[in-house]
């Protein structure tokens, strides 16, 4: 039985991992790396195709985010045989993101902004959806390879994080003992505003591969959700309060849902006005469809509650309507989450961060180099320091509130390391993590639990199970 990580190892982005399981062949997600160009960005599936000892039966989806879904057409392309599993939800946002994704391509390249050709075609994607099969949570199914000499069987369990997102455990039988190994994917133990927190299988677990995004940050430990939830309610009203627009930048899928439940709550506890307008924008209304009417079929905290039971309009597209709507208390939670140039944030963003009056309050992670991180550090530096929003329009002075509140659908390195006492795993690979964060996790794991063997495998090393 072989490890083999197939996506960037020292990386949060293109999740992608390749087991062996006494000759059936498994993916374990088919994500690509966001920040690289065309096939720059997808994982290492030439390991695959270039060893003849190497196959791939099936394919396991976790969730819908592109870093764990964005290669799953060229997978197919490749290995047209594989079977894609995932959850019913995930299915469901599949047929929004992918098309979307492939729309996108096509346009970066006829624009200009790559030179890189799609991975894949909108037209395409029909022909791949046969090769879906979602699973409910806690179901078993088999996915015994055509070469396999034992038999293999899959379960999902709730992951928390975003609608529709599953860990994964895979049970089969090696030298007439059982074998139990648990994907984690992104995975998130405590509820949000409209998720639960993660459930886990029962121990025991013979491998675990554990995801670390958090690992390098300390911060996220030391803050509560509850705090977060009054920081930035407090930081809207204020806004609102001295007649403010505020935007808020967020990614499409999960995080754009999770705060329109939160801006729901602030206005039922009377912290903002009920009658302040709430504007949305773009794919993340589709997606907010596709959480409404999965409200019975999924975990929630409240199967009641429906994102478009919150009343919001559509931003006008125009750009008299839109100053229009931007030049009154108001509220537009809007992509992207890093407000990347030629996106709805940054558009706004561009409108909004010269008047003092106005706030943008980030609410999710943003990278160094992105426009979102750079009016955070200029606010810091002091009222009215310049950053640049969009490179043609050049250095503007950053005025409005800018602040950033934490959100995160992940567990932080505490709660991670929580999960790994209750799991009591044999070995731990461990993924999906900068080399600081598997750093931090690998110590800390050998240091509380020296009988667990953990491992951090660079990409494409084979790893002997």
């Amino acid at each position: 039985m072989i490890y083999i990580a197939l996506g960037a190892s020292d990386e949060i982005g293109g999740s992608c991992h390749y087991l062996d399981i006494q000759g059936t062949g498994l993916l374990l997600d088919t994500g690509i790396d966001p920040e690289a160009d065309g096939i720059d960005g997808l994982p290492r599936l030439d390991i695959i195709e270039e060893n003849p000892d190497y196959w791939v039966d099936h394919a396991f989806i976790t969730h819908a985010h592109h870093d764990h879904i964005g290669a799953m057409p060229v997978v197919l392309q490749k290995f047209p045989h594989v079977i894609a599993h995932m959850s019913r939800a995930t299915e469901q946002l599949a047929e929004i993101l992918l098309p979307a994704s492939a729309r996108l391509q096509l346009r970066k390249q006829r624009e200009g902004t790559s030179s890189a050709d799609p991975l894949f075609y909108e037209e395409e994607l029909d022909v791949y959806s046969y090769l879906y099969r979602p699973h409910e949570l806690n179901t078993p199914f088999e996915v015994t390879g055509v070469r396999a000499s034992v038999p293999i069987r899959a379960s999902f369990y709730d992951a928390g994080h975003i609608l529709g997102a599953v860990g994964i455990l895979i049970e089969f039988e090696s030298d007439g003992e059982e074998r139990r190994y648990f994907y984690t994917g992104d995975t998130g133990m405590r509820a949000q505003t409209i998720i639960p927190g993660a459930v886990y299988p029962e121990p025991p677990i013979d491998v675990l591969l554990l995801e670390s995004t958090l690992g390098a940050d300390p911060e996220s430990e030391k803050t509560t959700r509850r705090t977060e939830e009054n920081g930035l309610g407090e930081a809207v009203a204020t806004v609102l309060r001295r007649g403010g627009t505020v935007l808020l930048p967020v990614f499409a899928l999960g995080r754009g849902q999770e705060i329109i439940a939160l801006i729901d709550r602030y206005k039922n506890r009377g912290l903002i006005p009920e009658d302040t307008p709430i504007y949305t924008a773009g794919l993340m209304r589709a997606i907010s469809d596709v959480y409404d009417k999965t409200r019975f079929s999924t975990p929630r905290l409240n199967q009641d509650f429906q994102v478009y039971g919150v009343p919001q309009g559509r931003l006008p597209r125009g750009q008299t309507a839109t100053k229009l709507a931007l030049s009154e208390p108001s509220i537009h939670v809007v992509g992207s989450g890093m407000m990347f140039e030629r996106t709805i944030s940054n558009r706004l963003a561009q409108q909004l961060v010269e008047s003092e009056k106005n706030g943008i309050f980030m609410v999710s992670y943003t990278r160094p180099d992105s426009p979102g991180h750079r009016i955070l550090e200029a606010r810091r530096t002091g009222k009215g320091t310049k950053a640049v929003i969009d490179e043609n329009k050049g250095p503007q002075p950053v005025r409005c509130d800018v602040e950033r509140f934490r959100f995160s659908g992940h567990s932080h390195r505490r709660d991670l390391m929580e999960l790994v006492e209750r799991l009591n795993p044999e070995r731990i690979i461990l993924v999906h993590g900068e080399t600081e964060a598997r750093t931090w996790m690998k110590n800390n794991i050998e240091y509380f639990y020296p009988e667990i063997e953990v491992l951090s495998p660079q990409t494409g090393q084979v790893v002997e199970l």
